[in-house]
């Protein structure tokens, strides 16, 4: 006879096991119509996982922000669905709840594309009319792992070794879909409702590895209602006419393209604007003692080993080996070619401070999928600048 404690210490008795989509009915129907899951002792639960001892709960709703979670989390879990209704030979990874909406990764030989996104979206409806029962299944360690292997789901073989032995091994069931997950989730597919969007498709390394396969994740965004899902939207579509790479094709001021991803490609107009800036910041290092100097762009490897840093950052350096069996590399920053040239030219503390400034050109290698314009790129020009001076300078020089 569980005792069931509630947020306003009220309590409710119960002659036999419950769960948290009956104590929510018995409180009232609209909470019951937007529950989404249940606290219980301070861990999430499904609502129709059984309560069969006295406890402390709360109910969450879909308005709730752990609610809208478990809304998004589940949409992820749909999408992974449909996927494997319309292409059953893709293997699916993870799936996560993110800021605004979800995301899932699958490994398929063939990318995925706009109407593609379109022919998905379409059979996530179709399964939420289903209204399939979500159903929570604790399995054996080895027989799940043993599960996901026979229907070629290795990757989720992969993520059930790395899961810790003391904790249930859980899976989720909708359908003829099976999903490893730690939960919890809505009770059907229909509790999910209509209000979601898929956005993008991107690249994505399995387990963020760039060792790794890559992977296509596909975005979306999930809310608790339509109106909510409508705003969402519209800012996405104002936040898109004001986007700086759709600026600057308009504008005529810069482009990008895929024969020199991360890179710029400025027109008249728009580098007549980066001048501008860098004549401001000129005067300005000028005013206050810089002397403005030049290094190259590509310096022996060698150099950068001695200073340290392809030890912290060789793997985002670009390199190449002459045919006299040199390597060298693009810088990725200024300073070694600074300290060069603080090293030519100091012949005494009593010249000191020494304040050098370049406009340098770096380049670093970032991931394709985390290039974005101008904020995440892999050539730029770096506003750099180094102060040598004595210890009893720096106060004076901070």
């Amino acid at each position: 006879m569980p005792k069931i404690t509630l947020p306003d210490r009220s309590e409710r008795h119960y002659d036999a096991a419950t769960n948290g989509a009956e104590i929510a009915a018995s409180i009232g129907k609209s909470l019951a119509r937007d529950a989404v899951a249940v606290r219980v002792d301070g861990a999430l639960w499904d609502l129709t996982r059984e309560i069969d001892h006295d406890a402390q709960i709360e109910i969450l709703t879909r308005d709730s922000d752990e609610g809208l979670e478990l809304l998004r989390h589940d949409a992820a879990h749909v999408l992974a669905e449909a996927v494997k209704e319309l292409w059953p030979d893709t293997q699916v990874t993870i799936g996560p709840a993110i800021e605004n909406g979800f995301y899932y990764d699958f490994a398929r030989d063939e990318a995925f594309t706009e109407s593609d996104l379109e022919t998905i979206e379409a059979r996530m409806k179709e399964i939420v009319d289903r209204d399939e029962a979500i159903e929570r299944e604790v399995w054996e360690r080895d027989k799940a792992a043993e599960f996901f292997r026979s229907i070629g789901e290795e990757y989720k073989a992969e993520i059930i070794e790395s899961i810790p032995s003391d904790e249930d091994l859980t899976l989720y069931r909708q359908g003829e879909f099976i999903d490893l997950c730690r939960g919890p989730h809505l009770p059907s597919t229909a509790a999910l409702g209509k209000a979601f969007k898929l956005t993008r498709v991107s690249g994505a390394y399995w387990r963020g590895d760039s060792d790794k396969e890559m992977l296509q994740r596909i975005y979306g965004t999930a809310w608790s209602n339509d109106k909510q899902l409508r705003k969402y939207l519209h800012m996405l579509e104002e936040a898109e006419k004001r986007d700086h790479r759709r600026l600057g094709r308009v504008m005529d001021l810069f482009h990008f393209q895929e024969e020199a991803p991360g890179a710029v490609f400025w027109h008249p107009k728009g580098w007549a604007v980066f001048q501008s800036l860098i004549g401001y910041m000129r005067q300005k290092q000028n005013e206050a003692g810089y002397r403005e100097i030049n290094t190259p762009e590509i310096m022996a490897k060698a150099l950068w080993e001695k200073s340290g840093h392809n030890a912290a950052f060789g793997d985002n350096m670009f390199t190449s080996e002459t045919v006299d069996g040199r390597v060298y590399a693009v810088k990725p920053m200024n300073c070694p070619g600074h300290v060069q040239v603080f090293k030519q030219g100091i012949t005494s503390y009593r010249d000191l401070p020494v304040r050098l400034a370049e406009f340098g050109k770096c380049h670093r290698y970032e991931p394709s999928g985390a290039l974005h314009g101008m904020m995440r790129v892999r050539a730029f020009t770096q506003d750099d600048a180094h102060i040598f001076c004595t210890p009893e300078q720096i106060t004076d020089e901070s």
